[in-house]
């Protein structure tokens, strides 16, 4: 096992930069994962761990030791790529034998290696095969098998299965963890499937255009994002955002008022930087969002989409003052498009943000059972 420490890294290729100021602790045997969108620099980052891209500003610490100038092969890391890189022309046992057998390992030692590796990836009964013979899965598991012989302290993990369809996917990322967890490795696992990264992760890193949003478990980023990017890049379906005014603050919390709609809605947040008048973003989550029962008063809703998951449906729909906003059911939804719906927002379930995608702090304490009934006035 190992644990690491960037510090102030950075990385720029030409006047671009793509990695700013990252500080980042790497805890002994975790499961860390980075995620972000396409082009955020999670990559980079991880090939800077690596060793496969030079680190241009900050510091890089593997058990206490500055990696920094340290070549690839001596880092005791050890990577798997998205793209597999196997040896076409070698048998899997060659290609999980090839990495000890260019350090001059002993041939008992690689034998063992190998025996070990195929047996926790269930892949014995494919030795003797070239990779042209195997599925897409049993390519990865040969490429994670070839990291396992060499024993590292570090394993890197770059999209490795994005490859692979929905069901191997799904199949492959249980495998992973499971192999986390009996080897004690500390790995690093890189997505942009926040659903892969929510699933997998002991602690997730979310990544934005090269700095670091934020870091923490899944349900902390989940119930506590600390920004509007996190909060709508960690759930799915993604959370939603309505335009919303500052009417009033108590002791409660603050009350908001939609575009469109003239009644108000406490949401349980500090109150400190808000001020009435102020133009805010509410986020809630299409699971929070409630069908009104015949005794509640609500939003009136205009449906334009119902999506069919089997398990639970989602409902698209228009707001009075034109925003759109996302439900989800359980089961089948019998709503139809042009249907007008009425639903309530559970305050205890709203976030509130500012304009520059600060999140405002929750109340530790839940709005009492009367201002939490509806969302509207009767």
């Amino acid at each position: 096992m190992a644990k690491g420490r960037l510090v102030g890294v950075e990385k720029r290729f030409g006047p671009l930069s793509v990695i700013r100021g990252i500080d980042l602790e790497i805890q002994d045997g975790e499961l860390l994962v980075f995620v972000g969108p396409s082009g955020c620099g999670k990559s980079t980052l991880l090939r800077m761990i690596a060793g496969l891209e030079e680190i241009d500003g900050g510091l890089f610490m593997l058990d206490g030791a500055l990696m920094n100038e340290v070549p690839s092969a001596g880092r005791g890391i050890a990577m798997v790529f998205q793209s597999y890189a196997l040896y076409p022309h070698m048998t899997v046992r060659q290609n999980l034998s090839f990495g000890l057998e260019t350090l001059r390992a002993p041939r008992q030692q690689i034998e063992q290696a190998v025996a070990r590796a195929s047996r926790v990836l269930h892949i014995e009964h494919l030795l003797e095969r070239k990779p042209r013979q195997l599925s897409g899965g049993q390519r990865q598991r040969v490429a994670i098998g070839r990291a396992i012989v060499r024993e590292p302290k570090l394993f890197l993990f770059d999209e490795p299965l994005s490859n692979l369809d929905a069901e191997l996917r799904n199949e492959m990322r249980v495998e992973i963890i499971k192999l986390q967890k009996s080897l004690g490795t500390t790995m690093i696992y890189v997505t942009h499937d926040q659903i892969e990264a929510m699933t997998m992760a002991d602690r997730i890193v979310v990544l934005k255009d090269g700095r670091l949003e934020q870091v923490g478990t899944p349900i902390e980023l989940y119930e506590h994002p600390v920004n509007r990017f996190v909060a709508g890049f960690i759930g799915a379906p993604r959370m939603n955002f309505l335009e919303a005014t500052v009417r009033s603050a108590g002791e409660v919390g603050v009350s908001v008022e939609l575009a469109g709609l003239p009644e108000t809605l406490c949401v349980p947040v500090a109150t400190d930087a808000l001020a009435d008048g102020m133009r805010v973003a509410l986020g809630i989550r299409p699971g929070s969002v409630q069908i009104a029962s015949s005794t509640q008063a609500g939003i009136p809703l205009e449906v334009t989409l119902v999506e069919q998951l089997g398990g639970s449906s989602l409902i698209h729909a228009t707001l009075p003052g034109g925003g759109e906003i996302v439900m989800q059911e359980p089961g089948h939804s019998l709503l139809r498009r042009g249907t007008t719906v009425h639903a309530v927002l559970p305050p205890d379930d709203c976030y509130l943000f500012l304009d520059d995608g600060t999140a405002i702090p929750r109340k530790t304490q839940p709005v009492p059972a009367p201002a939490a009934m509806s969302i509207v006035g009767h």
